[in-house]
């Protein structure tokens, strides 16, 4: 009989514990299947391969064009990349660039941060290099430093795909290089990218336009720019992650904010790599002439408790950082701007 009486009283709150990880602050796991909006009209014509528009606060689905396809990602990668590197490290730890690290990018001829064989950065200053420039190398320093090898990190990024109910995505680098056994889908890349940006310093990287870490003895001056031309083109761009390779062609993953609406999509493999930010500039156009829905209400067992990791965080230390937002009338920065390769 207490064994019962026990097991009523404690169940709702074995529903707030995370096997995975000590923390009871992460934000509750988004449904990947949400409840599809049936809109007036349909979505514009776009050159993507895949494309996928969800409204951020209610979870519903505006657009789904092939969007259950699994294809390679590329860069966008590096969205679990950060998202895991969040999870298990800490700050401003430093963290050692080591020789892997640079012939990833040597070998690959991929996207970079300029970083160099035996700097030191924190964990904080890697993760702008990761997201912004799209540093592969980057990437590798991270891996190495938490997880001991890229093939450590891996593994931790296929683990917390199972965690998210990612069931078509599969990782087989930290990077976003081509893999036979690297793939997701648009739905679920738009999913993963609504729960990292629950994160508060993932939201503040991935809208910031430029950023130079503190000087230190440990590293070389470097100042980052990011890839992403919506920040500089369209109102309320707030993210994500652009990326390319030859067989993922463009992709981007992007989100906007409008008169508190909040929509999130996901281009892959458009014609060219103008196109996947006029692809993004025309899903979203559409999606907040869209009637807003009220989000849904999340049971109260299932709200988030808030804790360190998940509340608002200092932008970059003391680090220069500019992450104005997208405004009407803002070009490129000529001399800043560069497309990722």
């Amino acid at each position: 009989m207490l064994l019962a009486l026990g097991a009523i009283f404690l169940a709702p709150l074995l529903g707030l514990v995370r096997v995975r990880f000590a923390w009871a602050g992460e934000p509750a796991i988004p449904p990947v299947s949400a409840p599809v909006l049936t809109p007036q009209v349909s979505p514009p014509s776009v050159s993507a391969a895949s494309a996928f528009l969800l409204d951020a606060d209610s979870g519903n689905t505006l657009a789904d064009i092939n969007g259950e396809q699994e294809r390679t990602m590329a860069s966008t990668t590096k969205i679990m990349t950060a998202l895991v590197a969040l999870q298990r490290g800490q700050l401003d730890q430093l963290i050692t660039v080591h020789e892997d690290a640079i012939q990833e990018v040597e070998q690959n001829d991929g996207s970079n941060a300029s970083l160099k064989v035996n700097e030191q950065l924190t964990l904080r200053d890697l993760l702008y290099a990761l997201l912004l420039p799209s540093g592969d190398d980057a990437a590798v320093a991270i891996a190495d430093g938490l997880a001991g090898s890229p093939a450590g990190f891996v593994q931790l990024m296929n683990q917390e795909a199972l965690q998210l109910h990612l069931t078509h995505t599969h990782y087989g680098n930290v990077d976003g290089l081509f893999s036979d056994n690297h793939y997701t889908t648009a739905h679920e890349l738009a999913f993963l990218a609504r729960y990292a940006l629950r994160m508060p310093l993932f939201a503040q990287i991935v809208q910031t336009r430029t950023y130079q870490p503190l000087p230190a003895d440990t590293h070389q001056a470097h100042r980052w720019v990011n890839t992403n031309n919506l920040l500089w083109t369209y109102a309320g761009a707030t993210g994500v992650k652009t990326g390319y390779t030859g067989d993922a062609g463009p992709c981007l993953v992007f989100s906007a904010t409008r008169g508190g609406h909040h929509l999130i999509g996901v281009v892959l493999n458009t014609s060219t790599d103008a196109s996947r930010f006029s692809d993004a500039q025309k899903l979203l156009d559409w999606g907040f002439g869209l009637p807003i829905r009220q989000p849904r209400v999340r049971p109260s067992h299932l709200l988030p408790i808030r804790n360190v990791l998940f509340q608002a965080v200092p932008t970059g230390n003391g680090s220069n950082v500019s992450h104005t937002r997208g405004k009407e009338g803002c070009g490129l920065d000529p001399e800043n701007w560069r497309g990722e390769t």
